[in-house]
């Protein structure tokens, strides 16, 4: 589902926030400063993806990443995590980010 289905494409990152952990939803984007924004308030909701400026644009590429890998990081994004794809590798960071993690 997409900000615009929801009529949210104008809506603060903190309200997106909001939204998805009530709705227990993960944030998918390539918008890195969304990571940034969530260790920001220590919730370990919702999950956020983020698919780094080197891999590709191509949605479709994105989709096929995603699920080429979900098996391996569900568990982390069930839990509430921070994940990032980029060329080479897949990080993982558990929430809620606190201290030197």
């Amino acid at each position: 589902m997409h900000v615009r289905d929801l009529g949210l494409q104008a809506a603060e990152d903190r309200d997106l926030f909001r939204r998805a952990a009530a709705e227990a939803r993960t944030i998918v984007s390539a918008d890195t400063d969304f990571g940034t924004l969530l260790a920001l308030t220590r919730d370990s909701k919702p999950s956020v993806v983020i698919f780094r400026r080197s891999t590709s644009r191509r949605l479709a590429t994105q989709i096929e990443l995603l699920v080429k890998n979900l098996s391996t990081i569900e568990p982390a994004l069930i839990r509430g995590a921070v994940v990032v794809f980029e060329d080479t590798r897949i990080r993982v960071r558990h929430l809620p980010i606190v201290g030197d993690e």
